[in-house]
């Protein structure tokens, strides 16, 4: 029987011990022993978030389908059991065997937004692993990170071994047998850094060197090595019906963030918004095959006991084989098995599907225009018009529906008054349309959300040259929609919140910072920063007094218009869509064009060199 990390007295004093005991529904158990490498997958959050991570379960799955390979896992404590942990130095531990971290042969943390960070530094500190990646030693564990941030490694660039870039199913397997290899020789951490940088996708920041001009901005960044690659290309899975998927994906204790059976059915995206990072760097657009899905929906059901599945995608509506799958999901339905529909256009067809599948009485629909003016959506290129918004609205209105929630940003490039005044405006012609139905069709009165947040410019998208707003700007654009919400006819029926700009300040410095930024990290998890994404932590005047003490400018990452010609810190990276095809995009949206999507005609991204997905289909 297993010996837990944690006694009986701890474990009664902290909240949710379930977090962290393990031996939940199929995780996997082996002998340590018997395990040529031992990985930990890391989630930096909660244990509730982390195990609604599908990118994990698919990962943990794969590892751990090598008999040489033992993959466990690991989440950030608690605050409370991160004090105790500090106090009484119990080093952090995996679920699966309750063993220390640093005892593994690699650390892989996935790095799903900016706002976890400092959590990064909690799990490497509280497994007392050196926080630098340049004071580790022989028998440190190696530290990998994945996720979308890794498409700008370089805040984390001084604590992160190596990172991988792009799609997890395609190398690791390469990595597993190279780190075998170069230990069964003997060789050094350094020397497995040097050969690993050769495998596709594989980054090792200590490799590169960084200089800078006078005025702050990157002069060169150059292998430190002639036979170290100057580009590291994107990995990406083709194939997706044929790669693993977990067909008994791990069961939590404790309800999780998403308690439910999830489905992959595609990746990527057509339509191409400027301001998405994941439709640009997912492309091109893939699909499993709806037979693969509903023989994996059944076993996931089957081996979980969950009575909900989702469907997940960026835009579940493009998926060509939608009606079928769907039809086959309704048959569960029958069996008692709840269905989620994410990131559907509402149309006809959804709302018909969603009437059949969803209690119309409780369920809210959502829209997200981003955008309150035509003008600002084609700036964007969001394929919403107006015309389209109030038909889809008027249909679910008619159906039964009255909830209604709607997401904007504020911030957008070329945003003027008006096109935030449009956001109340447009939400009172949706009450209108509402309203039109005659009283004794209607259920009950009307509600619809605003949420604004406010935008942040990402890597590898056409925006990523953008200057960002100051806090105090973002707050004023907050205050103008909420006084033309009091202006509407229908405000009784409008509710109004916004994004905490103080957060959003701290993701424009992290996604498009450089490596100078991570003593900034390093210093506000010294004065205690950690769980930042979450409200009731975070602490943004500990994050201003890190800035000012480390000397860095929130203004030269966030309020500085970038040269289209300026070196940035992520130009290194190829994702598969050219930096012309970005510039190109930016220019139609400052002349307000519109770009049809990949299935309309091909816009020349540069993804069809992946021979693949909707690219090859649609080349002019």
């Amino acid at each position: 029987m297993r010996k837990l990390a944690l006694n009986d007295e701890i474990l009664l004093n902290i909240d949710k011990p379930a977090r962290y005991i393990g031996n939940e529904v199929n995780s996997v158990m082996k002998d340590p022993e018997k395990a040529a490498i031992r990985f930990a997958m890391c989630f930096p959050d909660v244990y509730e978030i982390g195990m609604s991570h599908l990118g994990i379960q698919i990962l943990y799955d794969m590892f751990n389908q090598r008999e040489d390979v033992y993959c466990e896992r690991v989440y950030s404590p608690w605050r409370d059991l991160h004090k105790i942990m500090k106090e009484q130095k119990i080093p952090l531990f995996t679920l699966e065997t309750q063993s220390p971290v640093k005892q593994m042969d690699f650390l892989g943390i996935t790095i799903q937004y900016e706002m976890c960070y400092t959590n990064i530094l909690q799990i490497l500190d509280l497994s007392q692993i050196p926080l630098l990646s340049t004071q580790r030693g022989e028998e440190d564990p190696i530290v990998i990170g994945g996720g979308p941030c890794t498409y700008n490694p370089e805040p984390l660039a001084d604590f992160f071994d190596l990172f991988y870039i792009g799609e997890g199913e395609t190398q690791y397997s390469s990595l597993f047998d190279l780190y075998l290899s170069i230990r069964s020789q003997g060789g050094s951490r350094h020397e497995f850094l040097r050969a690993a940088c050769h495998i596709p996708g594989i980054y090792v920041p200590s490799l590169y060197e960084v200089t800078y001009h006078a005025d702050g901005t990157i002069e060169s960044f150059t292998p430190r090595y002639p036979d170290v690659p100057k580009t590291v290309r994107k990995e990406i899975q083709m194939d997706l019906t044929e790669s693993v998927y977990p067909r008994k994906p791990l069961v939590p204790f404790i309800k999780a963030t998403q308690d439910r059976v999830v489905l992959e059915i595609q990746r990527g995206c057509i339509r191409g918004c400027r301001f998405c990072q994941a439709g640009m760097i997912y492309r091109p657009t893939r699909e499993r095959d709806v037979e693969m899905l509903k023989s994996c929906a059944q076993d996931m059901l089957k081996n979980t006991g969950h009575e909900e599945i989702s469907l997940s995608s960026l835009s579940s509506s493009d998926y060509s084989q939608l009606p079928s799958l769907i039809n086959f999901l309704i048959k569960s339905k029958e069996n008692g098995v709840n269905i989620s529909l994410p990131s559907l256009r509402i149309d006809a067809f959804s709302l018909d599907v969603m009437s059949k599948v969803q209690d119309v009485r409780k369920s809210s629909l959502t829209f997200a225009p981003e955008a309150g003016s035509q003008r600002l959506r084609n700036v964007i290129n969001k394929g919403l018009t107006e015309d389209v918004i109030l038909q889809g609205a008027g249909l679910a209105f008619e159906g039964g529906w009255q909830k209604v929630k709607l997401y904007f940003m504020l911030g957008l490039p070329t945003e003027a008054t008006e096109d935030m005044k449009e956001i109340p405006r447009l939400a009172d012609k949706i009450a209108r349309r509402y309203y039109e139905i005659p009283k004794e069709k209607r259920n009950g009165k009307c509600q619809i959300t605003i949420s604004t947040s406010f935008f942040v410019p990402k890597p590898f998208t056409p925006f990523q040259w953008a200057c960002m707003c100051p806090k105090e700007e973002y707050l004023a654009r907050a205050r103008i929609v909420n006084e033309e919400m009091k202006e509407q006819l229908n405000r009784k029926s409008l509710k109004y919140n916004w994004h905490e700009a103080d957060v959003t300040v701290l993701e424009g410095v992290f996604a498009r910072g450089d490596r100078r930024v991570g003593q900034v990290l390093l210093k506000a998890y010294e004065k205690g920063c950690i769980f930042d994404a979450w409200t009731e932590s975070f602490d943004n005047q500990k994050w201003m007094e890190a800035f000012q003490e480390c000397q860095i400018s929130i203004d030269f990452y966030n309020l500085r218009q970038r040269s289209l010609e300026e070196l940035l810190p992520w130009d290194f990276i190829d994702c598969g869509v050219s930096k012309e095809f970005l510039k190109r995009e930016l220019d139609h949206a400052l002349q307000g064009q519109v770009t049809p999507n990949c299935q309309k005609q091909c816009s020349g991204c540069g993804a069809a060199k992946f021979q693949g997905g909707v690219c090859l289909e649609h080349q002019n």
